[in-house]
């Protein structure tokens, strides 16, 4: 079992029973993101959706190494909920694994509503609830670029323990929980890093030149200092 088997669920990795209840789950969950995503776009940021689920279903086409044998990819929960806000960026995971599942066989279409579940409902929340608590610390570059790689590491772990507790429930007998549990939660630790990277750094490059693009920023007191200064 590995990590990319993990976060994109095959077929027959979870028995009839959890596929349809995370299903269920997955579905309840985008209705209520499409309903209270409207509120969050406009002319502005729609557009901005667009290229964030496009940027995701880029990036997570493309795996990283982070042990022998062993690589990872963006979920991007976190960027796309630091970016567009937490129900747009539920939807923009979403659609972004129902392609992937249905055109490029990326994740089994019994699991969809288990990867769903995982990657773009608590990934979004958990990496929103967590750059939220720590947004006073976003005035400046480096806190930005704090805030957003910690949202993403959390968001990457949680999101493999709802593997874990999907796995309890529908998954082989055969597999020890406890080992399976080390192994998914150990792995996404070191797969939290390079999300962690990869999202500081396009959240502060988004930042330093349209600031009030940043769901995240909205609302500061005074404006994000992130701009580099220009040489006297």
């Amino acid at each position: 079992m590995t990590a990319d088997v993990a976060m994109h669920m095959s077929d027959g990795l979870l028995n009839t029973t959890t596929s349809l209840l995370f299903a269920a789950v997955a579905v309840i969950g985008i209705a209520v993101a499409a309903a209270r995503a409207r509120d969050d776009l406009d002319d502005r940021t729609a557009p901005m959706a667009g290229l964030v689920a496009a940027f995701v279903f880029a990036t997570q086409m493309l795996n990283f190494p982070v042990l022998p044998g062993v690589s990872g990819h963006l979920l991007g929960g976190a960027l796309a909920a630091i970016l567009v806000g937490p129900w747009v960026g539920a939807l923009c995971v979403s659609i972004v694994l129902v392609v992937q599942a249905l055109v490029f066989a990326d994740g089994g279409v019994t699991a969809l509503g288990a990867n769903v579940t995982n990657m773009a409902i608590i990934g979004t929340a958990v990496g929103f609830a967590v750059a939220t608590v720590l947004k006073r610390f976003t005035r400046t570059k480096p806190g930005l670029a704090a805030v957003a790689f910690t949202a993403a590491f959390v968001n990457t772990v949680v999101a493999s323990l709802g593997f874990v507790l999907e796995f309890a429930l529908g998954g082989d007998p055969a597999f020890g929980l406890g080992g399976v549990t080390a192994t998914i939660v150990g792995v996404h630790c070191l797969i939290g890093i390079g999300e962690g990277v990869i999202t500081a750094l396009t959240v502060v490059a988004i930042a330093a030149v349209r600031p009030d693009l940043v769901h995240l920023l909205r609302g500061a007191r005074r404006p994000l200092d992130v701009r580099e200064e220009s040489p006297a």
